[in-house]
């Protein structure tokens, strides 16, 4: 369980450090910045982090769950 609990610090530090895709989720303009998916140097990284620790935590988290059934 403190694999899980430091997975899921680093998970919600990755998803902090990124950028702000828009400012805002307005009916207005905005759109192109919302949907493009032009993520560059640290940008890129961090998502990359995000989705790997992402899987990480789910799979830890199956793992207890099966172990403690």
């Amino acid at each position: 369980m403190v694999i899980d609990a430091l997975v899921a610090i680093v998970l919600i530090g990755s998803v902090l450090a990124q950028s702000p895709k828009s400012a805002g989720m307005g009916l207005g303009g905005g759109s192109d910045t919302v949907f493009s998916s032009n993520a560059r140097g640290m940008d890129a990284l961090l998502a990359r982090v995000t989705v790997v620790f992402a899987i990480l935590f789910a799979v830890v988290t199956l793992v207890i769950a099966k172990m403690t059934m």
